[in-house]
C-alpha cells in the first residue's frame, strides 16, 4: 500500500505546551485523511510539520517519501497549503497573485501567466480575474486561496481548516473542488472542526486529542465505535421535555442530551426504543417525533473528546506559544521559493 503522508511517533513542544505527544498517522495516496480534535488538540501543529514550516522535537513524518526534515526542500516542491484564511494580496487582482506565485516557484513568466489562467477558469474566477482582490467575496478569497496552493501542482495538499467563516453554499463549492482534486490523484490532509465536512469527504479520520490520537478508522467504523445508532425523541408540547428526557434516561442514563427542542441517546440494546415508547405512553406524553438513526461524527466527537466541536473556533495554530497562524501560508510561500 502507497502513502503519501506519514508520521511515526510525532512530537512537538512550545514551552510548557506539549503540543504533539507521539502521533502515528498515514494518509494512502489518492485519499482524503481527515484530522480531526478540539481546539489545541495539535492538529495545526503537525499540518505545519508536515509543509516544513517548523520541525518536530522527535519522531518522523515523510510526505510523498521525503523526510521533512532532512529533505525539506524535496517536500515543499510537491505540496500545497491552505490554512485558515484567505493568504492573498488584497491590492492585487486575481491573476496577479497566481502570478506572482507561479513566479516565486520558478515558472517563466509565459508559463505562470498561462498557469495562472487555466486556475482562474477552474475555480470559476475568470470574470474577476482582472479585479483587486479586496473587492472578492469570501468564497471567491477562499478558491483564489485554495487556487494559489496548486500553482505548483503539488501531488500533497494540506488543508487547514480551509472553510473557516464560510456560508454553506461557498462550503460546497469548495468540497466539489477538492473531490475533483483527489479523482485527479492528489492525497489530502484535512483539519477541520465542521464534522459533516469530514464525513462528507474524508476517507479515513484520525481524531487527536491533547497531542495524542485517541481514535482512528472510516468514518463507519467511528460511527459504530459511538453506538451505531441514536434514538431521537421530540415530544409535542414543549413544555414536557425535560419530563420527557427522565423518562429517556431511565433506560438510556447519562447519555440522554437535550438538543434544542429533542431528546438523543445512544442506542446500545435493541430494547432502548419500545422501552422508551412504553415509559412515554404511559406518562401520557405526546410524541412528535420518534425516529432511529446513526450516529453522527459530532456524536463520535463528543463520545471520544467529552464535548462537542467548535466550528470556526481558534486552534493551538492561532495564538500562544505558537504564534499566529495567519501568516503560516506567506512563510510557506517563501520558504518554498527558495528551496
Amino acid at each position: 500500500m502507497s502513502y503519501a503522508i506519514q508520521a511515526e511517533g510525532l512530537a512537538k513542544r512550545f514551552k510548557e505546551t506539549r503540543a504533539l505527544d507521539g502521533v502515528d498517522l498515514a494518509a494512502r495516496t489518492g485519499t482524503v485523511l481527515g484530522v480531526l480534535g478540539p481546539n489545541g488538540a495539535g492538529k495545526t501543529t503537525a499540518v505545519r510539520i508536515f509543509a516544513t514550516l517548523i520541525r518536530p522535537d522527535a519522531g518522523r513524518a515523510t510526505v510523498a517519501g521525503h523526510d521533512v526534515v532532512r529533505e525539506a526542500g524535496r517536500v515543499r516542491s510537491v505540496v500545497g497549503l491552505t490554512g485558515q484564511f484567505a493568504a492573498v494580496d488584497e491590492m492585487l487582482t486575481g491573476t496577479e497573485n497566481l502570478l506572482m506565485i507561479g513566479r516565486l516557484l520558478g515558472l517563466p513568466r509565459g508559463d505562470a501567466r498561462a498557469r495562472a489562467a487555466e486556475l482562474l477558469e477552474r475555480f470559476g474566477l475568470t470574470d474577476a480575474a482582472g479585479r483587486a482582490t479586496k473587492s472578492y467575496s469570501g468564497g471567491m478569497r477562499r478558491r483564489l486561496d485554495l487556487a494559489a496552493s496548486l500553482v505548483g501542482r503539488p501531488q500533497v495538499l494540506f488543508l487547514d481548516e480551509p472553510t473557516t467563516g464560510l456560508d454553506p453554499h461557498s462550503r460546497g463549492e469548495l468540497w466539489e473542488m477538492l473531490r475533483g482534486l483527489v479523482a485527479e490523484g492528489v492525497t489530502a490532509l484535512l483539519t477541520t472542526q465542521y464534522l459533516n465536512e469530514a464525513d462528507q469527504l474524508a476517507d479515513e479520520i484520525v481524531v487527536i486529542d491533547r497531542g495524542r490520537v485517541i481514535a482512528d478508522g472510516t468514518p463507519d467504523e467511528l460511527k459504530a465505535q459511538a453506538g451505531g445508532q441514536v434514538l431521537q425523541v421530540r415530544p409535542v408540547h414543549e413544555g414536557e421535555l425535560e419530563k420527557a428526557h427522565a423518562l429517556v434516561a431511565v433506560d438510556a442514563g447519562h447519555r440522554a442530551r437535550i438538543e434544542g427542542d429533542v431528546i438523543t441517546a445512544p442506542v446500545e440494546d435493541p430494547a432502548l426504543m419500545p422501552a422508551v415508547v412504553r415509559r412515554l405512553d404511559q406518562a401520557g406524553i405526546a410524541v412528535g417525533e420518534l425516529t432511529l438513526r446513526r450516529s453522527s461524527l459530532d456524536e463520535v466527537f463528543l463520545a471520544l473528546t467529552g464535548h462537542r466541536a467548535e466550528p470556526g473556533a481558534a486552534d493551538e495554530g492561532t495564538a500562544g506559544d505558537e504564534g499566529g497562524d495567519g501568516g503560516a501560508e506567506d512563510e510557506f510561500a517563501r520558504v518554498r521559493s527558495v528551496a
